[in-house]
């Protein structure tokens, strides 16, 4: 997931080269119990967020007026970048971090005058981390690492900031669901960063729809088409691909590190359809290889998926991962069709419903660092007043387990039923064969 800011969509690199060793019952579409977001109270309460003051019985280790002490997972491209976020927001104070790579938690921890003696390495030095205490921790590892290194922080009492994908598989699913929850038992705050859910015209769009303003959904379509965003991490793979620490490096090009291209990139699209929908598919089925792409890596580089969902509503999915040749449109795109309307969003672009309901919506620009900036401003909320529900775990789990329907059904080429793939106990075992502990 620094230079990623304000780029037109389709450079857009949700993960960067960031490296540690690094059902839901079915709910209507149509809920009243949602109510329609007022942008002034949203923007308001946002602003407000900023300028939280921790009150120290709610922060272990604090006192009044200080900041929350956190600990680094991850601290390549995206976790040097969503630190300097935290940073900016004030409330924060970076305290250890912990990475793979030595030079990359020396080059993190000169920048924020993390000492030494609190800097770790290799695959375990995220528990060498929660040795210290931090407050907080936010992981920006590999999605492989992302259940162990989240459960080890709830083990540890401490609240924990993850970012998507939660998991490359289901039993890593169900683990951070567990995680999630045993955060809530004991008072912890567990956040899942999803920019678009932050975004106040995404959440105004999907609750109207919600509420029934798109009458009887028909179908939906949902769309992720970027060129490739592994090309430096092709140029360290291709020098030596059996080189174990090179392979680390390169975990967007491993399919068990990264979760495939559909879990780890494509999961923008595949959230906000599961969003819309409020509930999990039936089944799906699906093609897609590894057609074009010629790099070092086994990641395919495109996806193709119908899901079904209750009530004989389908969406089509898409993905591409190669040069597009300036075919447009480009990017993360979801549109839903109903008897009354058609919603219409575009990461980074427009979002609006029209038809019989017409929102006007707005332009998401910023949405990159302003749904991260948002997200960290709702974790220092929620840490500061005691509000431990929790809410990002739930959709986020369902969200993930989507792409791993939808990976199995086009890995194995045939209809994969849901309950199949909640029930699955597979585990992904990565090749960490050579790694230093």
């Amino acid at each position: 997931m620094p230079a990623v800011n304000r780029i037109k969509i389709y450079n857009i690199k949700p993960r960067k080269e960031n490296f540690e060793m690094s059902q839901e019952e079915n709910h209507s579409v149509f809920s009243k119990d949602t109510r329609h977001i007022n942008r002034r109270g949203f923007l308001a309460g946002a602003a407000a967020l900023s300028f939280a003051v921790i009150n120290p019985k709610f922060v272990r280790g604090t006192e009044a007026n200080a900041k929350i002490n956190i600990g680094l997972i991850g601290c390549g491209e995206r976790g040097a970048w969503i630190a300097e976020l935290f940073n900016r927001h004030g409330g924060y104070n970076f305290v250890a971090a912990a990475d793979y790579f030595e030079d990359r938690v020396n080059a993190f921890g000169d920048k924020f005058n993390i000492p030494a003696s609190k800097r770790f390495t290799g695959l375990s030095g995220y528990k060498r981390l929660l040795e210290t205490k931090p407050d907080a921790i936010v992981i920006e590892s590999p999605p492989y690492f992302h259940p162990e290194q989240a459960a080890a922080g709830v083990d540890a009492g401490v609240h924990v900031y993850l970012a998507k994908p939660i998991a490359v598989d289901v039993v890593g699913c169900n683990s951070v669901a567990e995680s999630g929850k045993k955060a809530t038992a004991a008072k912890r705050c567990f956040l899942v960063d999803f920019q678009t859910r932050a975004n106040e015209f995404y959440c105004e769009a999907i609750n109207r729809i919600h509420n029934g303003d798109l009458g009887k959904l028909a179908f939906g379509e949902a769309t992720y088409h970027a060129d490739s965003p592994w090309t430096r991490m092709n140029e360290v793979l291709a020098k030596d691909p059996a080189n174990p620490e090179n392979r680390l490096r390169a975990w967007g090009l491993d399919k068990i590190l990264s979760g495939d291209i559909i879990t780890e990139q494509n999961i923008h699209t595949l959230d906000v359809m599961s969003w819309v929908m409020n509930q999990a598919p039936l089944r799906a089925f699906g093609k897609g290889g590894r057609t074009v792409r010629d790099d070092a890596g086994d990641i395919w580089d495109h996806f193709v998926a119908t899901f079904e969902y209750p009530d004989n509503v389908a969406f089509s999915f898409s993905s591409r991962q190669f040069k597009g040749h300036g075919t447009s449109p480009e990017g993360i795109r979801n549109r839903v069709f109903g008897s009354k309307g058609i919603l219409e969003t575009e990461y980074g672009g427009a979002v609006l419903i029209r038809g019989e309901n017409f929102y006007k919506g707005g332009r998401t620009s910023d949405i990159y660092e302003q749904g991260a900036v948002s997200n960290i401003a709702t974790f220092h909320k929620n840490i500061t007043g005691s509000d431990f529900t929790n809410s990002t775990v739930e959709p986020s789990v369902r969200s993930n387990l989507v792409t791993i329907l939808g990976r199995t059904a086009a890995y194995e080429e045939r209809l994969v039923n849901w309950d199949e793939i909640v029930k699955s106990n597979q585990k992904l075992q990565a090749n960490l064969k050579g790694l230093k502990d």
